[in-house]
């Protein structure tokens, strides 16, 4: 069974950093991506910042600058260091992974973590 394990979200005043982590375990093929997720109250879920298994990078414009993706996907690992936090970043930040369970691409699966409350209040 495929879990994505998260961890480091909190209260934090404007202007703070946090750094949130991510792990994925059980059995599968290989990772294509891993990204980062969030949704405020009201609102639908966004992606925040993506990473895909050849490196490559995208972040949505209201983190581009304070938020960075890193960690390495053959380990199953990924991080969100976010910093300069503004209180319109405070939302539930998911875990997403992009996975191929086997050899074909019919395999191919989406798989999400329970979520981290980010809180950004003074």
């Amino acid at each position: 069974q495929v879990q994505l394990v998260e961890s480091g979200g909190g209260l934090v005043q404007p202007g703070g950093s946090l750094r949130l982590s991510c792990a994925v375990s059980g059995s599968i093929f290989r990772i294509n991506a891993m990204g980062w997720y969030r949704q405020a109250p009201g609102n639908e879920r966004e992606l925040v910042t993506r990473v895909t298994d050849a490196g490559s990078t995208n972040y949505v414009d209201s983190v581009k600058g304070r938020f960075t993706i890193s960690g390495d996907i053959a380990k199953k690992t990924v991080y969100l260091q976010m910093n300069s936090l503004k209180p319109e970043d405070t939302a539930v930040y998911y875990c997403n992974a992009d996975v191929l369970l086997g050899f074909s691409y019919t395999t191919r699966s989406d798989y999400w973590g329970q979520g981290t409350q980010v809180t950004v209040s003074s």
